[in-house]
């Protein structure tokens, strides 16, 4: 249990960091988040590294239907871009064909039902990066990242599921008037819906062997 009451999954940190999974469709939502247990998670998150201690991080958290629909379309008509661009149809083998199909038909299925999940946290932070080059984007990036990955870490040790989506961003202009978001001033770097998860058996997913990925001294 954590000191605000919510029950704690019983899982090793390397179970944690193995098994939160991108989770769509095993979203429960039918049942609702209670406050308390998305400002745990946000406190958790309040931890992670910040360039030079500037703490500018910021998470919207939307609960209201009409908001959460507002939100929900945007994030649809960007998934409707990405879903017919050729990058997101690559050439792959039968094994991972296999793999890439289920992914898809879970992508389409949050594209539908985005608007259901009882919660919509979108991280942002108080600087933008448009036109800056990789090096001066590093630290901000390098800041508003792993907040929102302890975020979605702490949720899953309480068995909530949570997706990391950016597609919404095509319309992040239009987000942020709909959510009062300064746009000029905060940047959101994501979108994930929030809900407790229908079981809480998530395996470790499959991934390329080690060596195909890792080099030593020199590439």
């Amino acid at each position: 249990m954590t000191d605000a009451g919510s029950p704690l999954l019983d899982l090793s940190l390397d179970e944690l960091l193995t098994t939160t999974r991108t989770v769509r469709k095993r979203l429960d939502f039918s049942r609702p988040v209670p406050r308390e247990a998305i400002e745990e998670c946000l406190r958790i998150a309040q931890q992670a590294p910040t360039a030079s201690n500037k703490q500018d991080w910021h998470f919207v958290v939307v609960t209201d239907p009409d908001k959460r629909a507002t939100v929900a379309d945007f994030y649809r008509r960007g998934f409707g871009y990405y879903r017919t661009a050729p990058a997101a149809q690559p050439e792959l083998s039968a094994k991972r064909q296999v793999i890439q199909d289920r992914v898809r038909s879970s992508a389409d299925y949050l594209a539908e039902h985005m608007h259901e999940a009882p919660v919509l946290v979108i991280p942002c932070i108080a600087r933008r990066t448009d036109g800056l080059p990789a090096t001066a984007q590093a630290g901000t990036w390098g800041t508003i990242a792993p907040a929102t990955w302890s975020f979605m870490l702490a949720a899953r040790a309480r068995g909530l599921g949570t997706a990391w989506t950016t597609l919404h961003l095509r319309y992040e202009r239009e987000v942020a008037e709909a959510l009062g978001i300064p746009y000029d001033e905060v940047m959101q770097i994501a979108l994930t819906p929030v809900a407790y998860t229908l079981g809480t058996d998530f395996k470790v997913a499959p991934r390329e062997p080690l060596e195909t990925m890792v080099h030593w001294e020199s590439w």
